[in-house]
């Protein structure tokens, strides 16, 4: 009996996905749960199991398409029926993306499109194609579209049915409505002017020029749509601190045997972590959201920790993570981390972050000054740990006559914050305690 392999709903706000590669071909034999194919989405790289043991014998999407989720993709047979035909008829192959109807028309046994009256008996039930339009763009894409004050009706869709996808709202705003009805149409609606601020287009390069094209990655493509889509939305302003690590650096050596005895690893990133939970537990609004004139203030803390991959970022998500002790902090840091490169995280663990962490000091950087992870309205950059001079005090409070140069390794904290939210102050007050507790790290703490 043949088994369907459908395109995951990877989380609940996912209305598509891509299929970057083929972990199996057409004949292999595959195991239940045995990696099939690997997909890209909005929120995760992810590899996908198969659903049932046989042989695969039909992929019905190529690499690099993009479908909708709950499609077909693909068919297991079962290896008895393999063997049994196994030489008297082709193995059917993915058919290209102009041999299939599209998507929401039905197909005969054949596989070819019903005749055209039953096409118009579907058809009469959705009032016209923008009407369509609109119920197959995702979740993310009316958003943007609310924000900018867009009629997805004016743009035409690239995707699947004629579907608006981010791509095609974000070159919307970028370039304006070059293809889109006329603004000034007798009784039509009129295009909002803030969707052609951004008019023109400057040539990458120029005629003769000497040049390589490389097609952007899947999942670059994505981190620059979310990227863009983060600039437009928040006003970012940016405060950075210097933190003496001296005392964190001793109680780490002191430390870190004794983690590595419970299989965790104590990393700066996770003490820096424990601190990082408290600070935003004691400023809620960091942990928010802005809807509309609204302020959304989340009661769970669900700290994004930012992962780089060897081309592109992921940022997988700790949940309730003010419920966990530095231990747990710890384990979960590097568990997510090592699944995160190895493409095995599941769906739910990159979404719901509330908070996000992000290290550009582990490459060098001094601080970052890092993009808001929307919807989210504030991240906190790491910068490089490195030996600085510092001035001290013998008594730790004052006077000049105490002032003494000292070695120390130092690092400068970042905060990105969304300035319709949080004022220069508020983001003070946040990393001057963040620098209290990080230079008076609690050894009850750790």
């Amino acid at each position: 009996m043949a088994t369907n392999v459908v395109m995951p709903q990877m989380g609940e706000s996912i209305a598509e996905g891509t299929i970057v590669r083929w972990i199996k071909r057409v004949g292999d034999k595959v195991d239940r749960d045995e990696p099939l194919f690997e997909i890209s989405t909005d929120k995760v790289d992810a590899e996908i199991p198969s659903p049932g043991a046989g042989v695969l014998t039909e992929i019905k999407v190529k690499e690099g398409e993009t479908v909708p989720v709950n499609s077909v993709v693909a068919v297991i047979g079962s290896s008895s029926a393999a063997d049994a035909s196994a030489g008297s008829a082709p193995v059917a192959q993915a058919p290209s993306a102009g041999d299939r109807p599209p998507s929401g028309m039905p197909e005969t046994a054949a596989g070819q499109p019903e005749a055209a009256p039953a096409v118009a008996a579907v058809a009469s039930n959705v009032r016209s194609i923008d009407e369509l339009r609109r119920q197959k763009s995702s979740p993310l894409v009316r958003r943007i579209a609310a924000e900018h004050n867009i009629d997805i009706r004016q743009i035409n869709g690239t995707g699947i049915s004629g579907r608006v996808t981010k791509n095609d709202i974000l070159g919307f705003i970028k370039t304006g409505p070059a293809s889109a009805p006329s603004t000034s149409a007798p009784g039509g609606p009129s295009v909002d002017k803030g969707a052609r601020a951004f008019v023109g287009h400057v040539p990458a390069f120029k005629p003769g020029e000497r040049v390589e094209i490389v097609p952007m990655t899947i999942m670059r493509k994505k981190i620059a749509e979310h990227m863009v889509m983060s600039a437009h939305t928040s006003p970012h302003v940016y405060s950075v601190y210097e933190v003496d690590f001296h005392r964190l650096s001793q109680l780490r050596d002191k430390k870190k045997a004794e983690y590595e005895q419970n299989g965790a690893k104590l990393s700066y990133t996770a003490l820096i972590a424990k601190v990082t939970v408290d600070a935003v537990r004691a400023f809620p609004f960091t942990n928010a959201s802005i809807d509309g004139d609204n302020i959304v203030y989340k009661k769970d803390i669900n700290l994004g920790i930012a992962v780089a991959l060897d081309q592109g970022l992921l940022v997988p998500v700790i949940r309730n993570a003010d419920e966990k002790n530095m231990l747990g902090l710890a384990r979960a840091i590097e568990d997510l981390a090592a699944r995160a490169r190895s493409k095995k995280l599941n769906p739910e663990e990159v979404q719901g972050g509330t908070f996000t962490l992000t290290n550009p000091g582990i490459f060098g950087a001094v601080y970052g000054l890092p993009l808001i992870n929307q919807p989210q309205v504030a991240i906190l950059g790491v910068g490089s740990i490195e030996k600085r001079a510092v001035v001290v005090h013998a008594d730790g409070h004052g006077g000049r006559e105490d002032d003494a140069i000292a070695i120390h390794p130092t690092c400068h904290l970042s905060l990105g914050y969304d300035h319709r939210l949080i004022d220069g102050a508020d983001a003070g007050r946040f990393l001057a305690w963040m620098k209290d507790r990080l230079e008076n790290f609690d050894e009850a703490w750790v």
